[in-house]
């Protein structure tokens, strides 16, 4: 996605956070954040050339003091978000950071108040199939608890895994277990099961127990897979979704964490045909693709998986476009991301970058990204981290997050 953190936890525990702090003495924490805090006024004051940074940090620190957080204007939290994507080590997409849509949701705590405004991210995002960068931010997390939101699901927009009878998968293989999740919760798939049924969301709060929320097929626009040279390839009933919407990673603004912000940018066409639609366990497609095309796949070194998988990347490319769906080709955006490191290197800021998900999965090689070296590892705050993943341990005892809230107002009590 052309706007994308990326799915693995950085240097730390399962959710991104720094390992290292996490036994560390309330005073300790309550430091860091007010260092974190002064450094993202002082950069946001600074870049927007605001007066008053002075005063407003000595606020900060005393509201820091009181509570252990504090409350950012949505004017911050707008600027703190768009910087969040200019330095995702991971996003090849950067270079549109500053038109990011930031939609400030922090009032909205049930399920149904959430459910709702995801609906309304996608109408927003979608723009009629001119796919726009929007980002919805809802309460931030309570210091010491955790979030007071979560979406289980890792997109707003996935296709179920059904695991069949024989032990087959019929579907998206990589949502088997948010699939079944879902089930254990309630939820009852289609009395057939299809390969693109939508997954419902599960949502929580601090308030209500994970709740599944069906997803109305109105709300998610669809593209069906043709290709320009070969009418057979319309007979795989392919079809993708069009907008991809993170909804599982943590925003960190300024020392203070927001565990539900689900964010969208669009596709790279790789991400569907190369990875969706080509790995083995995903849908698994090199294979009929390759026997459309008459392609001998009795042996590897005629290349036939690459030919195939070529295939399928024109034919996404292709039916975006026709369906009047932005969608972006790697070579582009490649030169895109070229032109975002130099306005970040005259503006005197290192780039971040992750070289293994800056570059394609198709004609890498030929790629501008590739070639680019990158300041250093570290991933520098505001930034997106990973989120947990709520389904894979839904099957077992642990708390959820509005018993979480209620046992630490207990023992604030």
């Amino acid at each position: 996605m052309v706007f994308d953190a990326g799915e693995r936890a950085a240097d730390g525990d399962a959710s991104g956070c720094p390992v290292a702090r996490a036994s560390r003495p309330q005073e300790s924490l309550v430091e860091d954040v007010a260092a974190e805090a002064v450094e993202f006024l002082q950069l946001y004051h600074a870049e927007r050339r605001l007066p008053g940074v002075i005063g407003r940090i000595a606020q900060v620190r005393e509201e820091i003091a009181l509570t252990g957080t504090y409350r950012h204007t949505t004017e911050e939290l707008t600027y703190g978000a768009k910087v969040a994507w200019r330095q995702s080590a991971r996003c090849v997409g950067r270079v549109r950071w500053a038109g990011l849509k930031v939609r400030d949701r922090r009032g909205v705590t049930t399920v149904a108040g959430i459910a709702r405004e995801l609906a309304q991210h996608l109408a927003v995002a979608d723009n009629g199939g001119r796919i726009q960068s929007v980002m919805t931010v809802f309460p931030p997390d309570r210091p010491g608890v955790g979030p007071r939101a979560r979406i289980w699901n890792d997109q707003l927009i996935r296709y179920c895994g059904h695991r069949t009878d024989d032990g087959s998968v019929r579907g998206d293989p990589a949502q088997v277990a948010m699939t079944e999740a879902a089930r254990r919760l309630g939820w009852r798939p289609p009395a057939v099961p299809g390969r693109f049924d939508l997954l419902p969301w599960v949502i929580e709060t601090a308030y209500e127990d994970p709740t599944v929320v069906e997803v109305s097929r109105d709300l998610v626009r669809e593209v069906a897979l043709v290709h320009p040279e070969y009418p057979w390839f319309e007979d795989l009933r392919l079809r993708w979704h069009a907008l991809p919407v993170i909804s599982n990673m943590r925003l960190r603004i300024g020392g203070v964490d927001y565990g539900c912000a689900p964010f969208n940018g669009h596709y790279l066409s790789d991400e569907i045909g190369t990875r969706n639609m080509g790995d083995r366990d995903r849908y698994d497609q090199l294979l009929p693709v390759a026997r459309g095309l008459g392609l001998d796949t009795s042996r590897e070194d005629n290349l036939w998986r690459e030919h195939a998988v070529l295939v399928i990347n024109q034919a996404v490319l292709h039916s975006f476009r026709l369906a009047g769906v932005r969608v972006s080709d790697p070579h582009t955006e490649s030169e895109q991301f070229m032109r975002f490191c130099e306005f970040e290197e005259r503006a005197g800021r290192p780039v971040h970058g992750d070289w293994s998900w800056l570059n394609g999965s198709v004609g890498w090689a030929a790629l501008h990204a590739v070639h680019h070296r990158y300041y250093d590892e570290r991933v520098p705050n505001p930034n997106l981290w990973q989120g947990d993943r709520a389904y894979e341990a839904s099957g077992v005892s642990q708390p959820t997050l509005r018993q979480r809230h209620d046992l630490a107002r207990r023992q604030e009590g």
